[in-house]
């Protein structure tokens, strides 16, 4: 699969006439409970060439869209974001940027621009808008999938996870890890509730369906309650940030330098 990827990739470059700086894996698979029938979603940032960036309309308007997104099928999902457009999503503590920045499946980078932008994350970080963007996944995941007395029990994954990732930010006011098994670790305790989900994720590893089923009390008691709690703690936060678009728009033109030597 990882030729697959490589080729579609470069059959981008060549479409588009770009350059590709960074493509990672995304979604079940960096997270760590794919499926057996898991697609692949790959995403990447590419930067154009520099006349594309020297005209009078902006970047994201008329034709210049900021989003390359290739046809989805049943194996592989694959888009990305503009290094502008990225950029900016950056500058906001964008949660789906930052977990790319952070993907352990990395299909292609290029020279040291996802090292800078790295070592630029403390000064965007902004855990008010990384709060709210967990917890509303979480709430919409709980809403759609884990009411009523039979649920879909694989679900549960996609309300846990953000659940932890809120969990993570408040405890240590830093960016969460990608791993959903890094999080459980340092986030869940010894206990009913530990057990129920390492359980649920050794069956999802393995392939079991996981269709309807009765729902898992202590999964669902945990999640309720902290989803309460922690709509009432993003109220009490109050965190101001100093404005990094110098120190972006100086990583934007050194890589739009290095990559267009």
């Amino acid at each position: 699969m990882n030729e697959i990827i490589q080729q579609k990739l470069k059959g981008i470059e060549e479409k588009f006439n770009v350059k590709i700086l960074y493509a990672v894996e995304s979604g079940s698979r960096a997270w760590g409970f794919p499926s057996k029938d898991s697609d692949y979603d790959v995403r990447f940032i590419y930067v154009h060439s520099p006349a594309w960036y020297l005209s009078i309309d902006p970047q994201g308007s008329a034709a210049k869209r900021d989003v390359i997104e290739e046809p989805i099928n049943d194996l592989l999902d694959i888009s990305g974001w503009e290094l502008t457009k990225a950029l900016r999503l950056f500058r906001k503590s964008n949660p789906p940027l930052l977990e790319w920045l952070r993907s352990g499946i990395i299909y292609y980078q290029k020279d040291s621009f996802v090292d800078h932008i790295r070592s630029l994350e403390s000064n965007v970080f902004y855990p008010n808008s990384m709060l709210y963007h967990y917890l509303n996944m979480a709430k919409n995941n709980y809403r759609e999938y884990l009411q009523g007395p039979n649920v879909k029990i694989k679900k549960y994954f996609y309300v846990l996870r953000p659940i932890l990732a809120c969990n993570w930010i408040e405890k240590y006011h830093t960016t969460p890890p990608i791993s959903f098994n890094e999080l459980m670790e340092d986030i869940v305790p010894a206990g009913d509730l530990k057990n129920e989900v390492q359980h649920l994720l050794k069956r999802k590893l393995a392939g079991d369906e996981m269709d309807l089923e009765a729902r898992i009390s202590v999964i669902n008691d945990f999640l309720e309650s902290e989803m309460e709690r922690l709509e009432e703690y993003t109220k009490t936060l109050k965190v101001e940030v100093e404005d990094p678009t110098e120190m972006l728009d100086e990583l934007f033109r050194d890589t739009l330098q290095q990559t267009w030597k």
